[in-house]
């Protein structure tokens, strides 16, 4: 297992994107056992400088949150999103999966296309299933590299309503008829009965 510790370490050093346990399997000797060598990696890498780290269903090396800091003089800005573009990946991050005419909805404006468009190039939403209604419109969700941009494990684990007030980025009195962001409606927050058959793959 400390061979194998070692492999993993090494794909995951080497690697510029998150690596899924499948891609550790097909890289590694056969009758390894990835999950296991990176359960093991993972607790050897707590409280070091860099974490072993879960992205979606993947897995990366990424420096410490406490670290973040050391890493300010080395970040480059390139550009900024506009505020449709944050509104519409907000809307997409918190509804998802969304369709573009839920999205205009939501938001009481239209999405233009370079808003959407850059948001794909960017790669932090792409499409999701198509909504099994008249037309079949494809729907919006988003992707793995926007959770590692924001150091997210999953969507579920975006800030919810009471998060954003206490950080000040949200009014202290909730719209007429909302239940708010990343909040559902009631206590359970599996997908609704029947709703999967509304989408196809």
């Amino acid at each position: 297992m400390g061979e194998q510790e070692r492999m993993v370490e090494a794909i995951l050093f080497a690697s510029a994107e998150p690596v899924t346990v499948r891609e550790l399997s097909d890289r590694m000797p056969h009758g390894c056992d990835p999950a296991e060598a990176l359960a093991h990696l993972r607790r050897r890498y707590e409280g070091r400088g860099v974490r072993v780290v879960r992205v979606g269903d993947a897995w990366a090396i990424r420096t410490a949150p406490d670290l973040g800091f050391l890493m300010q003089k080395e970040t480059v800005e390139t550009r900024k999103l506009s505020r449709a573009a944050i509104e519409t990946l907000a809307i997409i991050a918190y509804h998802q999966p969304v369709t573009r005419a839920e999205i205009e909805e939501i938001r009481g404006v239209s999405v233009s296309r370079g808003t959407v468009d850059q948001l794909l190039e960017m790669e932090w939403i792409r499409f999701g299933r198509r909504k099994m209604t008249p037309g079949r419109p494809v729907t919006f969700v988003v992707t793995q590299d926007f959770l590692d941009q924001f150091g997210l494990e999953s969507a579920r684990d975006l800030p919810g309503l009471k998060e954003l007030r206490a950080a000040g980025l949200l009014d202290n009195r909730p719209p007429p008829g909302s239940t708010g962001l990343g909040e559902p409606s009631g206590d359970d927050e599996d997908e609704a009965p029947g709703q999967s058959e509304l989408f196809e793959d």
